[in-house]
């Protein structure tokens, strides 16, 4: 084993693992059963002790230290088939291991493969009382810190990095009730820092834009963490790039929709909808829908994310400010057909722009909302007879799902099954997936539009409908059920409001 022990020197407490071969130092003879593993653990209990005091004893003679190492490592190698019994974990915790598996850097693989996802599932068991050790033993501010002493121009060291992503997505996954702890204890920061560095792109700025959105999902406290440390203004930047070019590969990519992802899910906080707006996170959305690549779909949703509720009313009239409305209007008009590369629905796309176009409609007050009531009026009425051609296609969509519905709703009673809660849910759902959240949003527009106290609008609403053999009746029905959906999450109060407010407009339709 040729390793320049100076070098092993520096590196042994990061990853010296990486450096031996792993199927070499396992002795397959011998079985594994409780009493072989508390063996290994003690022996490695005891290597581990020596190790530390022959470092202490010569810290610039690594000579002295390096028999020792490699015995450690030797141990630590056989302990890699631990990770094949995860209903043996809890001797790790009795035996007090996990505090010196902590205590050394070397175990970033092994405690990769402690924590991988499908044997964690093995034995729920074992994986909580490992994971709660981990945990208490501040698991992912060391593993911070060793990232930091790494130097990913080393290979070596740069897969040292991956596995120890590695590490915290599974622990994530399995838990994710740990996200905020793992954010507060340096990742995020961390995280951030490795986004914006100034390096090629490669597979760990894939994997740290992947592990962001996974903290970010469904969780305040990491979002509002983000909001402090700068963050929106890190993800404008980095997605900056994509405005005038296209990702260059299939994984590049993915990286970008994985901030768009946590660009969305920060959106979901009113805070960090104001820094995005300091930010002039609008003005980059707007020239990304107007440039026409990959980049535009996911533009189009996070405009959306950043108007829609009364917390986007700032949002909403700065869009208009940036003339906002010249690039969505031409998106309402017409569908884009170069969706499939970015695997985006026309419904999807065609939900995005109904929904931005509502938020600005409840939002927007005095001039700006006289702005966008005009948008309608142009080319005689253009915009109307669109918003009425996808009134009737979605209306025809949801209308079929509601037959299939309906029938398998009788043929259930028929075989004498009962309609619970859940099953109604399910059906709901499936009500929306067919079309029911943008035909709701289209009978939205058409609502405010028609309470817009310009004539022509409500004529060309009514006109187009009697000629359609279409029914304000429908349509009072469809507003009545989203009225009654309206504001998930929010307060009692705000959704008291929201519905008189609807059904206001609905009584002067």
């Amino acid at each position: 084993l040729s390793i320049n022990p100076y070098k092993l020197y520096f590196t042994s407490q990061i990853s010296l693992a990486s450096f031996l071969p792993l199927s070499g130092s396992i002795k397959q003879a011998e079985p594994v059963d409780e009493s072989s593993v508390k063996k290994m653990i003690l022996t490695f209990e005891k290597r581990s002790y020596k190790n530390q005091e022959l470092r202490i004893k010569f810290p610039d003679n690594p000579e002295k230290f390096m028999e020792s190492e490699l015995d450690l490592n030797d141990i630590i190698q056989e302990m890699h088939v631990i990770a094949t019994m995860p209903d043996l974990y809890h001797l790790l915790v009795e035996l007090n291991s996990v505090h010196s598996l902590l205590g050394l850097l070397t175990v970033v693989d092994l405690l990769q493969e402690l924590t991988d996802i499908d044997t964690l599932h093995e034995s729920e068991e074992g994986a909580e009382v490992l994971i709660d050790a981990l945990l208490e033993g501040q698991v992912v501010a060391l593993l911070v810190q060793n990232m930091e002493r790494l130097d990913e121009s080393v290979k070596e060291e740069a897969d040292g990095v991956y596995n120890t992503l590695s590490i915290v997505e599974n622990m994530a996954e399995f838990r994710p009730g740990l996200c905020t702890e793992a954010a507060q204890q340096g990742l995020m920061q961390w995280l951030l820092k490795r986004i914006k560095a100034k390096m090629p792109f490669d597979a760990n700025k894939l994997y740290c834009s992947e592990i962001l959105a996974i903290l970010l999902q469904n969780n305040d406290d990491t979002r509002e963490l983000l909001g402090e440390m700068d963050g929106i203004d890190v993800l404008l930047q980095q997605l900056s790039v994509f405005k005038r070019h296209n990702p260059s590969t299939a994984e590049e990519q993915e990286m970008m929709e994985n901030l768009f992802d946590a660009l969305c899910s920060c959106l979901m906080l009113a805070n960090n909808r104001d820094r995005f707006l300091k930010g002039e996170g609008l003005q980059l959305m707007n020239l990304m829908l107007r440039e026409k690549k990959m980049s535009r779909t996911s533009a189009l949703k996070v405009l959306d994310h950043g108007m829609i509720g009364p917390e986007g009313a700032d949002n909403c009239h700065k869009f208009v400010d940036i003339l906002g409305l010249r690039t969505i209007f031409p998106l309402f008009m017409k569908t884009p057909k170069k969706m499939k590369k970015t695997g985006t629905s026309e419904k999807e796309h065609e939900e995005h722009v109904c929904s931005i176009i509502a938020s600005m409609l409840r939002n927007l007050k005095s001039q700006q909302r006289s702005r966008l009531f005009t948008k309608f009026t142009e080319n005689d009425c253009e915009k109307v007879d669109r918003l009425m051609e996808l009134y009737f296609k979605y209306l025809e969509a949801v209308q079929q799902a509601d037959k299939r519905i309906e029938g398998e709703k009788h043929e259930m009673v028929r075989r004498g099954e009962i309609l619970d809660d859940g099953m109604e849910d399910e059906f709901y759902l499936r009500r929306l997936d067919a079309g029911l959240f943008v035909l709701q949003l289209i009978c939205y527009i058409m609502v405010e539009i028609g309470n817009s106290g310009i004539a022509q609008l409500q004529q060309r609403v009514h006109q187009i409908l009697n000629v359609r053999g279409g029914s304000v009746k429908v349509i009072r029905h469809i507003m009545r059920e989203y009225a009654e959906s309206i504001g998930d999450g929010k307060t009692e109060e705000f959704k008291e409001v929201e519905r008189k407010r609807i059904m206001d407009l609905l009584d002067s339709f």
